[in-house]
């Protein structure tokens, strides 16, 4: 008897209420409810599967703790009124360190007044340039004049381009080759002259220290002198063919080293695509620069195959100096797979100025009085700072245990839902019912009392 009343307590504890069997009620709409949760639960679920199969990217920013990084730009950039002999690419940093005139990994092509590129003749043996078969062609042991400049580690200035940077590192303006014996062997001063009203077009890669710095496309050689970093403007502004850094941008963009492979650039370009970021701000930029008629469809390298070539625009102004100050922040994508691909993004703000107006206030359009000091050359500067932060894009997928747990949630979630309309439309056919069947009976005991009264 005890364990039976033990049993019977236990019963009470029973948080399931059961129904018997034969008090059970099944109706034609708890059977439509039946049928529509089921389709409910089946759709649910199968949404919640895709999303636990499909891959999430999740965005952070951290403190990036990288050291020791370099970064590569790439670019694609035409100077319309620049020939390519006067265009010059410096780098600098703030930690001192400073590339002059830089070549490698850069390629210039030639464009004429109309944008077309111009193809370099390409020498006969494919070994030996115009300027090695002018050095050939001397007797041997002969050893030509600096005139004064500063002489290379070897003593001897053979070539014009040699006598050039020889009076570069003296400090001296390079502006009469015609006095130059090297200089008039090699031709230079017809080169000069026949490609005075040309273009140019640079694109290639620049590695750069990943601290605050710039960069510049500037007229002249450079030199350093006296710790200050100079340009030889003197052919540039002395020209009688009126030139201007107006230019397009026909592609701009910060990378890192791996980028250079081609799986992981493809990888960082799909992602890029996927996140709406593979365009960077400068792509396109035109500073200045105008489309030709019609007629002129060449193309320019670089340039996409439904864009038209161009030249500048009229605007009269050689000392023209166009500055853009660039943020950029490294991003990282981290793949489900373990991959991880190390990326660039920037942002971007534009200036020009008149160097023309020196020092002189101008007023600008809103009223305001600006002024400037003298310093100041023409080209274009590109002055990037690095951020401290890194976004991370991170790959994630949910767990198997949030799939299931959100399978029961659906599961009772619906059945429980149902259960409440079942319940209420039960109980409102039911009193439905009692009242038409009250109605009824009322009614028919009425009758049959007149009826009685009447006989």
């Amino acid at each position: 008897m005890a364990k039976g009343g033990v049993f019977s307590q236990l019963k009470g504890l029973d948080a399931f209420g059961k129904t018997m069997e034969d008090v059970k009620v099944k109706t034609r709409t708890g059977a439509l409810l039946t049928l529509i949760s089921a389709c409910i639960i089946v759709f649910f679920t199968l949404m919640e599967f895709v999303d636990y199969r499909r891959i999430h990217l999740a965005t952070s920013v951290v403190v990036d703790r990288s050291r020791g990084e370099k970064l590569l730009v790439n670019m694609n950039i035409t100077f319309p009124r620049v020939p390519c002999y006067l265009l010059s690419l410096d780098v600098m940093d703030i930690s001192g360190e400073r590339q002059h005139d830089v070549t490698h990994n850069m390629q210039r092509v030639r464009l004429s007044p109309q944008g077309i590129p111009i193809p370099d003749v390409l020498p006969e043996s494919g070994l030996s340039n115009e300027i090695e078969k002018v050095i050939e062609a001397r007797e041997g042991g002969e050893c030509g004049s600096c005139y004064g400049g500063d002489p290379p580690a070897s003593g001897c200035c053979n070539t014009c381009e040699d006598v050039r940077e020889a009076y570069m590192r003296r400090g001296w303006s390079f502006s009469s080759p015609e006095d130059i014996k090297q200089c008039v062997n090699e031709g230079w001063t017809e080169k000069v002259k026949s490609q005075s009203e040309e273009g140019c077009n640079i694109s290639g890669r620049v590695r750069v220290n990943k601290v605050i710095g710039n960069f510049h496309f500037s007229p002249g050689k450079s030199f350093q002198t006296n710790a200050m970093h100079v340009h030889d403007l003197v052919p540039y502004l002395k020209d009688a063919n009126r030139h201007d850094f107006g230019h397009e941008i026909h592609y701009f963009g910060f990378e890192s080293d791996g980028e250079q492979q081609a799986e992981v650039g493809r990888l960082s370009k799909s992602i890029k695509t996927k996140l709406g970021i593979d365009k960077n701000p400068l792509d396109g930029l035109r500073a200045h620069v105008r489309s030709l008629s019609r007629r002129e469809t060449r193309r320019v390298p670089g340039m996409s195959s439904n864009r038209r070539s161009y030249r500048p625009e009229q605007t009269e102004k050689s000392n023209y100096m166009f500055q853009y100050f660039l943020k950029v922040v490294s991003t990282k994508y981290e793949m489900l797979r373990g991959t991880v691909v190390n990326s660039h993004q920037y942002s971007v703000t534009s200036y020009e100025r008149d160097l023309s107006q020196g020092d002189k206030a101008q007023r600008d359009e809103h009223g305001t009085m600006t002024s400037h000091g003298v310093s100041g050359i023409p080209g274009a500067f590109f002055n990037f700072e690095i951020s401290p932060m890194v976004v991370v894009h991170q790959e994630t997928r949910q767990s198997f245990a949030h799939f299931l747990t959100s399978t029961c949630a659906i599961v009772g979630g619906v059945l429980t839902v149902a259960a409440i309309f079942d319940s209420m439309l039960f109980s409102a056919e039911r009193k439905l019912k009692k009242s038409s069947n009250s109605t009824y009976t009322n009614g028919s005991g009425l009758n049959g009392g007149a009826y009685q009264k009447a006989m």
